[in-house]
C-alpha cells in the first residue's frame, strides 16, 4: 500500500501525512501525535508546560471593552462603589483595631503626698488639714450606688458596669476593665430593660450616654441631671448601626 495516502490520526483532515509538515517516514509522523497537527493548524505552535489560558476569550474580552466602554466603565464603577459602602457602613475593617481608653476615677482630690509644710524657720512640720478641705472633699467623694457584671451579647465582653454618685446629686457610669469587640457607632445606654440574652431587647426606654470611648479600658460617662436611677436596671454597649447589644451588665445595689 501506499503509505502516501495514509489520513492523519490525530486531526482526522485527510491530508497525506507528508503535507502535514513532518519529514521522514509514516511511522515519525504518526509519533508526532497532535503536535504534528496543531503545528500546521497554529503557526505559533504550542503554547508553553502548563498555559491554560484561551486566546478566544481574551480576544472576546477585548472587543467587549472596545465596543462597549461605557458599559464597562459603569461596572468598575459599581465594583468601587460597593467596596467603598461595606468599609464605611459595614466597617469590617474594625474588627482588627482595638481603641483603649483609660480615665481617672473622677473627682479625685490631688493631696501634698509628703503631707509637710515649711514654717517661718524653715523647719518643717505636719500639715493640719482645715476644716474647708476637709468638707470639700467629703462633698466629692463618690460612692458606689449601683453595680454589676457584664455579659456577652452579640460579642464577648467582660468588665464592670458602676455608678458612682455624689452628696449633690451627680451620678457618674464607669465602666471599670471593659474589654468587648470593636464596631461602628458603639453606644452606651442606661437600659430600663433588665440583663438578659436578648440581642435586640434594649432599643427602646434608655438613655443614650454617648458614644462608646474605647472598646477597651475604664471610662467615665456623665448621667444627666434629675434622672431617676431606680427606673433604669442595666448598661448596655449597643451597636447603633445595626441595633444589636454587644454587651449588657445589670445594674444592683
Amino acid at each position: 500500500m501506499n503509505p502516501g495516502g495514509a489520513r492523519c490520526g490525530s486531526c482526522d483532515q485527510g491530508s497525506p501525512l507528508k503535507p502535514c509538515g513532518q519529514s521522514g517516514s509514516p511511522d515519525a509522523v504518526l509519533a508526532g501525535g497532535p503536535n504534528a497537527c496543531q503545528a500546521r493548524r497554529d503557526p505559533r505552535g504550542p503554547g508553553p508546560p502548563g498555559h491554560t489560558g484561551r486566546p478566544g476569550e481574551r480576544r472576546l474580552i477585548r472587543r467587549l471593552v472596545r465596543t462597549h466602554p461605557i458599559t464597562v466603565a459603569a461596572a468598575g464603577v459599581v465594583g468601587v462603589g460597593f467596596i467603598v459602602f461595606v468599609l464605611v457602613w459595614f466597617q469590617p475593617q474594625k474588627l482588627f483595631f482595638n481603641t483603649t481608653v483609660n480615665e481617672s476615677l473622677p473627682g479625685a482630690v490631688q493631696t501634698n503626698p509628703a503631707g509637710e509644710r515649711t514654717g517661718a524657720t524653715g523647719s518643717a512640720g505636719p500639715t493640719p488639714p482645715s476644716s474647708a478641705g476637709a468638707s470639700r472633699s467629703a462633698d466629692r467623694a463618690l460612692k458606689v450606688v449601683v453595680s454589676g457584671s457584664f455579659r456577652s451579647l452579640e460579642h464577648g465582653t467582660t468588665g464592670r458596669a458602676i455608678v458612682l454618685g455624689r452628696s449633690d446629686g451627680t451620678l457618674i457610669l464607669r465602666l471599670e476593665n471593659l474589654d468587648t469587640s470593636n464596631g461602628p457607632d458603639l453606644r452606651v445606654y442606661l437600659s430600663q430593660v433588665p440583663a438578659g440574652g436578648d440581642l435586640h431587647a434594649y432599643r427602646n426606654g434608655f438613655i443614650d450616654l454617648g458614644p462608646l470611648k474605647g472598646n477597651r479600658g475604664s471610662q467615665n460617662y456623665a448621667i444627666p441631671a434629675g434622672i431617676d436611677l431606680s427606673k433604669f436596671k442595666s448598661a448596655v454597649v449597643w451597636c447603633r448601626r445595626f441595633r444589636v447589644g454587644f454587651g449588657v451588665a445589670p445594674l444592683l445595689p
